[in-house]
């Protein structure tokens, strides 16, 4: 799939933009502030009805604007398919092949994506939240049901500690309540858990032999789900439900005197190793970036093939923050297989025939123009 078109309304600092697209790499040039990281963040936002730069919706409307708009035509195996997105102080609007979607999660996964940007070389040795948003962004492209079950989660969660810091001050004290909310909780909670296990599998072996390839062969990888209750992947739903409940009922007291949920699928980890080392712990930052590189390039061919298109790949400042080794590595992946949008100041110094070929733009100051 590749998106053909794009045109924006009122977002960020663009007041009004369309731009056309080629299906390859297409290179956005520009000194920083200019507007290059908008434009990438604006296909993003397209297609996962959120932005991977910031929590606050608000932010992607142009200053003093009631909403923005970004509406682009996607080209896939199917044929063409026009989404738009409105987002307002209300809220959002998500539109596909003219329709309106009733629910974000029906919306989003209709146009793929894969970004990468500086803060995913953090992937590794950032915190817990950046692994567990990575995962939750990820099968939510491939599974509706998956997105469903996170949104049902969250708002049980919400609810459960709201319960929680009733019973610590006391204001409430009936458990009754507390026993409903967690088997609500724990329902939800064991299928997110059993659907990370699976994707992780999938991740990890396409991941596998591309981090081989980078490492010249001297590496091996391992993707592990770190949960912060003692499940396991053999498990099945009933028995983790099982385990939560003897959890649960382990930590009531210590909960009710926190005012807060202490196990769960927000407070699980990944883990990466390589050759038997925790690579977070012991990794250099070569092997750190290595392990980033090999999990987002792996991520392109597990959406490949489970949806049988390849995914629009987001190149946001990413490539001066490899060497010449992984970005060679990078781009010869892609080359001609994923449309790709790479954004970056210059590309002096990157010496490869794939950004020789590539259609290049130049952004100045919330202005576009295509490079002859």
């Amino acid at each position: 799939m590749y998106i053909e078109q794009l045109q924006l309304k009122n977002y960020r600092n663009y007041e009004q933009l369309e731009l056309s697209f080629e299906n390859k790499v297409n290179v956005i040039l520009g000194e920083n502030a200019q507007g290059k990281t908008n434009v990438m963040e604006s296909i993003y936002v397209l297609a996962m009805a959120k932005s991977h730069r910031t929590s606050n919706d608000k932010d992607l409307i142009r200053w003093d604007q009631e909403y923005a708009k970004i509406e682009g035509r996607i080209q896939k195996s199917s044929g063409p398919l026009p989404m738009q997105l409105v987002i307002s102080k209300k809220g959002k609007k998500a539109k596909c092949n003219h329709l309106e979607q009733q629910k974000l999660s029906q919306y989003v996964g209709n146009m793929n994506v894969v970004m990468f940007a500086p803060e995913d070389l953090h992937l590794v040795k950032g915190s817990p939240q950046v692994r567990r948003r990575f995962i939750d962004m990820e099968i939510g492209q491939v599974s509706p049901v998956y997105l469903h079950a996170v949104s049902q989660y969250q708002k049980v969660l919400q609810q459960r500690n709201h319960y929680l810091k009733l019973l610590q001050t006391r204001k409430q004290t009936d458990e009754t309540m507390l026993e409903i909310l967690t088997e609500q909780f724990i329902s939800a909670a064991v299928k997110i858990i059993k659907k990370r296990y699976e994707f992780l599998h999938l991740l990890e072996k396409w991941a596998i032999p591309i981090h081989e390839g980078i490492s010249r062969g001297l590496e091996t990888l391992q993707i592990k789900y770190k949960p912060s209750a003692d499940v396991s992947e053999q498990q099945d739903l009933s028995k983790m439900i099982e385990v939560y409940e003897e959890k649960f009922f382990q930590v009531k007291k210590r909960e009710i005197d926190r005012g807060m949920t202490m196990f769960g699928p927000h407070r699980d980890d990944l883990l990466f190793f390589v050759n038997d080392r925790d690579v977070q712990t012991f990794g250099s930052q070569g092997q750190q970036r290595t392990t980033a590189l090999s999990v987002k390039l792996a991520e392109i061919e597990l959406i490949h093939a489970e949806i049988g298109e390849y995914p629009i790949l987001l190149l946001d400042d990413v490539l001066s923050e490899l060497d010449d080794y992984r970005q060679s590595h990078l781009l010869n992946t892609i080359q001609g297989k994923v449309q790709t949008f790479v954004t970056t100041t210059s590309v002096d110094g990157i010496n490869h025939q794939t950004l020789k070929e590539a259609a290049a733009f130049n952004v100045e100051a919330g202005t576009i123009k295509i490079i002859q």
